[in-house]
């Protein structure tokens, strides 16, 4: 089989005219003074939004650390923030990502996990995905004993259109190794989230 091939990237000035079309599509007139740097405002902060596309998640886990003293109880990293784009509207999901790992032989910095929950949700998202791709990349990369991704989030495809109802929130779990296969594992991991009623987010 066969890879599709890589979408041409557009050039600038062609995201801004695209810009300027849906202000047209809206109701708007972009020659209006408030909105003449519009276009150009929102294709940069389209180049923040998706800059994880740019990023190889996999090479942010390469540097490891195995002076660990034996090391071999839960690594947990909670309330991560997570700012994404929800595929199907284009607006919103904001919400929080929680990574746990029990290492084999090697741990990673910190903030190496919170960069690849970045490079993953700097793209066009829905939910789920989002959640099996960094486990199962922190678990392929870090050959662990267990990975464990949870990710409660609000998506504003629903808070702010159509049925409108601001306040829910949406939680996916991704559960590997002994995460998975140990209830007495799985259990550990929630009480140190405080969250002993999310075991039931194991699959």
């Amino acid at each position: 089989m066969t890879n599709p091939p890589t979408p041409v990237r557009p050039s600038r000035e062609e995201a801004e005219e695209a810009v300027r079309v849906m202000l047209r599509w809206a109701g708007e007139d972009p020659s209006r003074e408030g909105l003449l740097d519009t276009p150009s405002r929102v294709a940069r902060s389209y180049e923040e939004f998706f800059e994880g596309y740019a990023v190889n998640p996999e090479e942010l886990l390469q540097r490891t650390f195995s002076e660990v003293d034996d090391y071999d109880e839960i690594v947990l990293l909670r309330d991560i923030r997570l700012e994404s784009h929800c595929e199907h509207h284009m607006v919103p999901i904001i919400g929080r990502a929680h990574i746990a790992y029990l290492p084999r032989k090697r741990v990673v910095g910190i903030s190496k996990l919170a960069r690849v929950v970045e490079a993953y949700s700097r793209r066009f998202q829905i939910q789920e995905r989002l959640t099996a791709q960094i486990a199962n990349t922190i678990d392929s990369v870090l050959e662990p004993y267990g990975t464990a991704v949870i990710i409660e989030a609000g998506h504003q495809c629903m808070t702010t259109r159509g049925v409108h109802r601001p306040g829910v929130s949406m939680v996916t779990s991704r559960m590997l190794g002994v995460f998975r296969d140990n209830s007495d594992t799985r259990r550990e991991l929630m009480a140190m989230l405080n969250r002993p009623g999310m075991s039931e987010f194991s699959a």
